[in-house]
């Protein structure tokens, strides 16, 4: 896809197109992990709030008006004492819980860490999360080690796992 008014509206359309594919698809809860506040001098167990939702598109989420890079995914679930066999399960499972905790349901997938991607500035040639110009063309970096992909190809292969999951995918 090229077009004559440059980076940005060649962007804004991917983008545009993209979202109207996905019309009807599941979206997946944004989260903010707010750490133990306190309530009349007692700390309050942290907990994720609410702070949006977003199709999840591999290293991207796509919102209604933005673009994020994704960060770590949980999904709720109660509190349970068990036995860790690391020190980052436990911390996962606390996360997990203070998803919960914070109104989400058993088992909704929740995104935190997720970052907003500067759209005017990868049209301006610079690098916003995994999203830059490649020879002028919008592109995404798909791994830490991976190579960059033209975007177009990238979401069209994405929208089409969201829309159409292979079979026994959850």
């Amino acid at each position: 896809m090229s077009s004559p008014d440059g980076p940005a509206a060649m962007l804004d359309a991917l983008l545009a197109d993209a979202r109207r594919h996905l019309a009807g698809a599941p979206r997946e809860a944004l989260g903010e992990l707010q750490t133990g506040r306190r309530t009349l001098g007692i700390p309050r167990a942290p907990r994720v709030l609410r702070r949006g939702e977003a199709w999840h598109l591999g290293v991207l989420l796509l919102g209604d008006d933005a673009v994020y890079a994704t960060g770590d995914v949980v999904r709720a679930r109660e509190e349970a004492r068990r036995g860790f066999p690391s020190e980052a399960q436990r911390h996962r499972a606390e996360i997990a819980a203070a998803a919960r905790r914070g109104g989400y349901a058993e088992g909704e997938t929740v995104h935190l860490g997720w970052e907003a991607i500067d759209l005017s500035a990868v049209a301006a040639g610079e690098a916003s999360g995994p999203l830059s110009l490649r020879d002028g063309v919008p592109s995404v970096r798909w791994s830490a080690a991976g190579g960059h992909v033209p975007l177009e190809r990238y979401l069209a292969e994405r929208i089409e796992l969201l829309t159409h999951p292979p079979a026994g995918a959850t």
